[in-house]
């Protein structure tokens, strides 16, 4: 008679050994940078995109907005994939399917294969983000966690702010195909060193026959119509456009048949329970706080760059790099601040600073380059990790298990969420104030005994000299006026943004004193299934 098999030891992944375990999260934390720096990295590339696959303007944003809507939508959805296949096949399939899509990127033929392709690379490579945040918790305690938010929290903020630089000069020496090609290599390895190491638990199959495919559908509208709405509205007179304002209602009907599902389904995709804490509510909103600092602000300067500087994308890159070092200075510091002082102390000081370093910001000029930025970006780039690793602990630290990754996935959408939020409403901050500045402007210039009258007698003088067409003159004196101009016009408004986020992070200190900080959940073994 043959025995009955035995079962396998449960998987204990906070017994593994310290050298593998810095190895399975160095691993994946390599895997979540590339997935953050694709974020970004066509940014600065995007004329040359457009120009090579001979799109239109608004085709080419579908490169971005596809990205960030997939993206969206496979946060949440990781931590049901992750019971269900395992850490280890989730990112190493993740990690797969990101490279082969990176590569269909670059070998894209026109605008619709290059849409499709990055929504999969969206989708696929936003399981790995997450993922990463529920292993580090669960495989390190004590000081060796404290630095989990910390590395994550500078990958999460780092690669964004460096892939302008690396595909502005990816792009520069070569073209702009290897903005994506870039990725195969390490991608590859990444995938075969996920299926060779990463041990943390085990997969629970069944759980695939009870999908609530309603559910799923639901989130997907949900998230994805509303990072369409966010992406668009600002280029197209939000709901005055019948697009955005159907995508719109889909997105709000979406979320209420998501919240039906989320609370009565018997398979739900996604488990809102952690909001029942309140320290992980208020750290979800720390987070959406930050991430519209983040991106907000790592989008406004090279904007500013470009349009008022007129630096080339490598310019940029350089000019914004100085943040990145800033960050990973501040990484030990914050860490081990992190065991020595009230969290919600370090998060306080860290939105102060955040808002100076805006504050200080937002009195730019149309003279602004590297040097005047200096100060600033260092100080932004600080502040911001004493803000994110205590909302990162705050958030995570209380919970263990299956618990752990709907946390963690809820926790990360909320910082994409406030980075989607946060560039479209500065967007639409920019263009409203830039047309309220230049007609405020026009009056002045209209007003007798201006000294610009007097620039503009001189200017008109100036001009006849290389042309005897005193209409022509007056012409041309006129377009340089409304060059100047417009070009104040745009630096008041990016100042008043500046200023504005710098006050909306101060307002956030109120929920400072409400934050307590978690009870460390006791680490489990295996996820209960």
């Amino acid at each position: 008679m043959i025995a009955a098999p035995i079962p396998p030891a449960p998987l204990a992944p906070d017994a593994l050994p310290k050298a593998r375990k810095f190895l399975i999260f160095g691993i994946m934390a390599f895997g979540q940078f590339m997935a953050l720096l694709d974020i970004q990295i066509v940014a600065a590339s995007l004329n040359d995109v457009q120009a090579g696959l001979s799109a239109g303007p608004d085709e080419i944003s579908w490169v971005q907005t596809g990205y960030l809507m997939a993206e969206l939508v496979m946060i949440p959805f990781s931590a049901f994939l992750a019971q269900a296949l395992s850490t280890r096949w989730l990112f190493a399939l993740s990690a797969g399917l990101f490279t082969l899509s990176s590569a269909l990127c670059g070998m894209a033929w026109d605008m619709n294969s290059m849409v499709a392709f990055r929504i999969v690379q969206g989708f696929v490579g936003g399981a790995m983000v997450p993922t990463v945040f529920a292993t580090g918790f669960t495989l390190f305690t004590g000081k060796e966690r404290a630095m989990i938010p910390a590395i994550l929290g500078m990958v999460s903020v780092l690669a964004p702010t460096l892939g302008p630089t690396v595909g502005g000069w990816l792009t520069s020496i070569a073209n702009w195909r290897w903005i994506f090609y870039v990725n195969i290599v390490p991608g590859i390895a990444v995938t075969v060193l996920s299926l060779a190491v990463i041990r943390v638990d085990a997969p629970n199959l069944a759980l695939l026959k009870r999908i609530d495919y309603a559910h799923l559908i639901a989130m997907a509208v949900f998230l994805g119509g509303m990072e369409y709405v966010l992406e668009e509205g600002p280029r197209h007179d939000w709901f005055g456009d019948a697009d955005i304002a159907t995508a719109a209602w889909l997105s709000l009907v979406a979320f209420a048949l998501f919240l039906e599902r989320s609370l009565r389904s018997r398979g739900p995709i996604v488990k809102l329970s952690p909001f029942r804490k309140p320290t992980f509510a208020f750290a979800c909103l720390f987070n959406l706080v930050i991430g519209f600092g983040i991106y907000a602000a790592t989008y406004l300067l090279p904007v500013f760059l470009g349009r008022v500087r007129g630096y080339d994308s490598l310019q940029i890159g350089l000019t914004v790099f100085v943040t990145g070092i800033a960050q990973l200075c501040s990484t030990l510091v914050a860490a081990k601040l992190s065991q020595r002082v009230d969290m919600r102390a370090m998060i306080a000081v860290g939105l102060v600073l955040f808002a100076t370093s805006l504050w200080a910001t937002s009195q730019l000029t149309p003279e602004w380059g590297f040097g005047a930025f200096l100060l600033p970006q260092l100080l932004r780039g600080f502040s911001i990790m004493l803000c994110i690793v205590p909302s990162v602990t705050m958030a995570l630290g209380g919970f263990a298990g299956a618990e752990l990754r709907y946390a963690s996935g809820l926790f990360n959408l909320m910082r994409n969420l406030g980075g989607a939020i946060g560039i479209a409403v500065v967007n639409t901050w920019i263009g409203d104030l830039t047309r309220l500045h230049f007609e405020r402007l026009g009056e002045a210039l209209g007003e007798p005994g201006r000294v610009v009258n007097r620039y503009a007698v001189e200017l008109t003088r100036w001009i006849l000299r290389s042309t005897p067409d005193a209409a022509h003159a007056q012409l041309m004196m006129q377009g340089e006026l409304a060059r100047v101009a417009m070009r104040e016009a745009l630096t008041l408004a990016f100042d008043d943004s500046f200023r504005l986020m710098a006050w909306m992070f101060l307002a956030a200190l109120v929920l400072v004193p409400l934050c307590r900080p978690p009870a460390q959940a006791a680490a489990t073994p295996a996820d209960a299934h």
